[in-house]
């Protein structure tokens, strides 16, 4: 713990000279959840760098990381963080955390979906029922892991949609808020869902499958494409929180006593 302090005083000392900010590229989640609130103060009074965080889906956080618009990205899409970094955009992928993602709908249920752990057959229902869904339908990570899910579930979603189905190209706190007005089913991460207050009609429909796992990564953007990037800097908030202490921070995030984030960095 105290040689990791220690890189980061020298890494901090080094950048003096700089703008002493870097800019974060994240998803929706990590910011409407509340804990970039809670994790950045810790970073900036221990290093004295300030985070900029731009909330975003995370494909368009990955297309900002690519234009060199970023420091550093932190989303939850695997696939596509490891495709970002095997083509040069980014340096190397840590993985820093994991939460879940739930389907919540209706209390009326007109899926007759409440309380089953399968996350495939719910969906099948929902298609069956034409009952209204909400999508995010903004390439984010929930919404990529959404278009797996019904692709899993033999449902070609651009082919069989319908009025029921309703795009809200949206962050997950305004999807959430579409889905509450219409009674309408809505995939969300775990973490978005415990900070969310409109919750109207909305419960918990589907939870447990481990279909719904979410994992999130932080990649540097690759100061050798983009040599405008903070190199030093994006990196010591990356190690910082992979650290014991970053995802001590992490784990120690609640609400209601309810931990919204598992860290689970590879130390």
């Amino acid at each position: 713990m105290r040689g990791i302090l220690a890189l980061l005083f020298v890494i901090s000392f080094a950048v003096e000279g700089q703008e002493r900010f870097i800019t974060v590229a994240s998803t929706t989640s990590t910011e409407q959840s509340g804990l970039f609130k809670h994790l950045l103060p810790i970073f900036e009074n221990r290093t004295g760098i300030q985070v900029r965080v731009v909330a975003l889906g995370t494909g368009q956080s990955l297309d900002m990381g690519k234009r060199g618009d970023a420091d550093v990205v932190f989303v939850h899409a695997q696939g596509l963080e490891e495709k970002f970094a095997a083509e040069g955009y980014g340096v190397k992928r840590f993985e820093v955390m994991y939460n879940d993602f739930v389907l919540v709908g209706p209390k009326s249920d007109p899926a007759k979906i409440s309380g089953t752990k399968d996350i495939v057959a719910a969906l099948q229902k929902i298609r069956a029922a034409r009952a209204p869904f909400a999508s995010r339908g903004d390439r984010s990570g929930t919404h990529f892991a959404e278009l797996e899910l019904w692709k899993i579930a033999g449902v070609d979603i651009a082919k069989d949609r319908g009025p029921w189905y309703r795009d809200t190209g949206s962050g997950m706190g305004p999807t959430l808020n579409t889905a509450s007005a219409m009674s309408a089913y809505a995939l969300t991460d775990r973490g978005t869902w415990l900070s969310f207050r409109n919750r109207g009609p909305l419960v918990v429909s589907v939870e447990g499958d481990k279909r719904l796992f979410n994992q999130y990564g932080v990649i540097l953007v690759n100061p050798a494409r983009h040599p405008h990037v903070k190199r030093d800097m994006g990196q010591a908030f990356i190690d910082w929180v992979v650290s014991p202490e970053g995802q001590d921070a992490i784990a120690a995030y609640k609400i209601g006593g309810e931990q919204l984030f598992f860290p689970n960095a590879k130390q």
